[in-house]
């Protein structure tokens, strides 16, 4: 298998996924600041024009989450779980995810770290506070749903907290409001004891002498 990434949030689920799991995927990075997503050879591979892409024989799979659940499946891990009613459930909290609390907590990351990367400029003031507000109101969700829970889903550890998890550790960066909800801080903390969470992306290779 062959996992494509950069250092950035969608990537790296797959990339801590694939860590956790052992999975023997080789990665390859993709130099985003080059436009290597959107070279004919890689817009062969994902259409999309981004990262990740896991690339399995003849699959060609696309989209952090599902990348997410194809490793876990093939290596017949409950980072997936078995039974059909908690399967649910990490859906749930996945789509919830990508609808509210990533949503929202990636416009900051875009103006916080991505736009100053780019050299797009100052962030949007009116853009932060907006967001902000809205990542306070879901942030408070989670936080209720994790004050007596260790996991997201059950009493173990998912894909689904490997999904709302992902902005975390750029909290202080991309300036989220983390430090107000101590049971989404006590949950990641648990995750930061994961090496595969704490360090996702492959070591950089050293230049040649």
């Amino acid at each position: 298998m062959k996992l494509y990434y950069a250092e950035t949030m969608n990537p790296r689920k797959a990339c801590a996924v694939a860590k956790y799991l052992g999975s023997p995927v080789e990665f390859i990075r993709v130099d985003l600041a080059k436009g290597e997503q959107r070279s004919p050879a890689f817009l062969e591979q994902n259409p999309n024009g981004k990262v990740p892409l896991l690339v399995d024989g003849d699959l060609r799979l696309w989209e952090s989450t599902a990348i997410m659940a194809h490793l876990a499946v093939k290596a017949g891990s409950d980072l997936w779980p078995a039974d059909a009613a908690s399967q649910v459930e990490v859906l749930r909290w996945l789509s919830w995810d990508i609808a509210h609390f990533s949503r929202h907590g990636s416009s900051l990351y875009f103006e916080h770290m991505i736009k100053p990367f780019l050299g797009l400029g100052e962030p949007n003031a009116a853009a932060v506070e907006e967001a902000t507000n809205f990542f306070r109101r879901f942030a408070g969700v989670l936080d209720e749903h994790l004050a007596t829970r260790d996991y997201l889903v059950g009493d173990k550890l998912s894909i689904a907290d490997f999904g709302v998890g992902v902005l975390l550790p750029w909290s202080t960066s991309a300036h989220l409001p983390v430090a107000e909800f101590p049971h989404i801080v006590r949950w990641h903390e648990r995750l930061m004891a994961l090496p595969a969470w704490r360090e996702p992306f492959p070591a950089a290779i050293p230049a040649a002498a």
